[in-house]
């Protein structure tokens, strides 16, 4: 017989463990999915409207610029402070401090400084910082107005991005107004960024802690129910299954109980059953052993007539083994019913003449009175038990007396009483009187009362006594068949 299956073990067997995963995995996920997902769509949002932002100022700048005089600016007018590179490095200078950008400048097609506020390009240079916008400056050419596509770190370790805008004479775009801008506020953004990763930390420990403390509000009843359990399963049936105040647990720890009684029940009948066995084996064992020796004594002395009556009380005391086991086997084996209509009249009447001759051999009378009815029930198994009430009423009836057995139906329930007029049952018995191998007859083995009221009880009925001196009635109830219940 294999022992108890060994309990789970590894890291994910504790309730603890697996409420942590259940709780922190989808908020780890959820948590991760907002941050990342919020900081890229408000990073990319940000972006773009301080691309508009610079791209606007560059064209509203490029709009007060006249073409025509910028391309009049040399290189080394800025070293003379000529008048036109002087007019535009005002005009340049005032939308620098306007806007708080960092820098403003303005180049011709081929990329050289006309005049460059903030970044300190002479005139005649090349900005070396539009190689990396060829592409946005290929469509400020062509009339549009753009930004960089791209954040750039400037000297100070900060992030920097630039608009574009033409500068036109006549119809033709002549230069670039280039507007560079600080994006300071991404240094917001990373912060708030921050304080989300901040407050989704707590909001996981809070969680955890959450999941801590109900993976231990469930794992206690859970584990004292498993106590119980394995203290069943040891075979400890005495200690009750403490009740437990939650709901599903509770029903999980009343029907442990309910399971535990019934083993313990089992368990205690099964050991009354073997002791009784035991105690009623022996008496016809040691009779067995007197009346053999004086069979072996008078077969030695050659008294043969003497020895027939020794054969006679050993086949007595055999055949009374034999009914024990008998009875034994009936009681403890589980017989399935093979239930189907039966008339309750047939049934009584073939219980009473099984009995017959034993009912005249004793002069009582057997009077049966049954109200036609139909039951649902083994009817093998019924007249087995109704045959050990009549005969237990036999057995305590005197001589002249009289045995009734009668069938009512009342409710949705047949009634049959089996009455006789004997000196009863004394009130300290009558508790014990269907215990198996309880019984007042020296050679009975106590299990026909039990007997009856097992088989009864399967037909889901119930079998009670109640007694008085000259009247002592047996009462059987058992369901009556629906169709039956239906009748007037």
């Amino acid at each position: 017989m294999s022992g108890p299956a060994p309990l789970p073990t590894g890291p994910l067997a504790s309730l603890t463990a697996r409420l942590l995963l259940a709780f922190l995995l989808p908020a780890l996920g959820f948590f991760g999915l907002m941050g990342s997902g919020g900081y890229a769509l408000a990073h990319s949002i940000l972006e773009e409207e301080l691309g508009q932002s610079l791209s606007a100022i560059a064209a509203a700048t490029a709009s007060q610029v006249s073409g025509e005089r910028m391309l009049t600016i040399e290189p080394g007018d800025d070293v003379q402070g000529t008048r036109t590179w002087r007019n535009l490095s005002r005009l340049l200078g005032e939308v620098q401090r306007a806007s708080g950008v960092r820098r403003v400048y303005a180049v011709d097609t081929q990329g050289r400084v006309r005049v460059d506020i903030g970044g300190g390009l002479p005139v005649g240079a090349e900005v070396p910082e539009l190689a990396r916008d060829r592409r946005e400056l290929g469509r400020v050419l062509a009339g549009e107005r753009t930004a960089s596509q791209v954040l750039f770190t400037g000297s100070d370790g900060q992030l920097y991005k630039t608009g574009y805008a033409p500068i036109r004479q006549a119809d033709q775009v002549v230069g670039v107004v280039a507007v560079e801008g600080s994006a300071a506020f991404f240094g917001l953004l990373v912060r708030l960024s921050q304080a989300f990763a901040v407050a989704s930390a707590v909001a996981l420990a809070v969680l955890a802690a959450v999941a801590v403390l109900t993976a231990q509000g469930l794992a206690r009843p859970l584990r004292r129910l498993m106590d119980s359990a394995l203290r069943i399963g040891r075979g400890d049936l005495t200690t009750p299954v403490p009740p437990e105040p939650t709901r599903e647990i509770g029903v999980l720890a009343r029907e442990l109980e309910v399971m535990r009684e019934a083993l313990e029940s089992r368990d205690r009948q099964l050991k009354l059953m073997l002791a009784g066995v035991a105690h009623e084996v022996r008496n016809p064992i040691g009779g067995i052993e007197l009346f053999s020796g004086l069979l072996a004594e008078d077969v030695r002395a050659g008294s043969l007539s003497e020895a027939g009556g020794h054969v006679t009380r050993i086949q007595r005391e055999v055949a009374y083994l034999q009914r024990i086991v008998e009875d034994f086997l009936a009681f403890a084996r589980e017989q399935p019913l093979a239930r189907a209509p039966v008339e309750a009249p047939t049934l009584l009447s073939d219980a009473c003449e099984l009995l017959a001759g034993e009912a005249e051999a004793k002069g009582v009378a057997l009077e049966v009175d049954a109200v036609p009815t139909r039951l649902e029930a083994d009817g093998s198994l019924l007249t087995a038990a109704l045959v050990n009430l009549v005969k237990n009423a036999i057995q305590a009836s005197p001589s002249g007396g009289r045995v009734q057995v009668t069938g009512r139906p009342a409710d949705a329930v047949y009634a049959i009483q089996v009455r006789d007029s004997g000196p009863g049952v004394p009130p300290p018995e009558t508790e014990r009187i269907f215990e198996p191998f309880f019984t007042t007859r020296e050679k009975g083995t106590g299990l026909g009362l039990p007997l009856a009221r097992k088989i009864i009880r399967a037909h889901g009925g119930e079998l009670s006594l109640s007694s008085a001196p000259g009247n002592t009635v047996f009462t059987v109830t058992l369901p009556l068949e629906r169709s039956s219940r239906q009748e007037p």
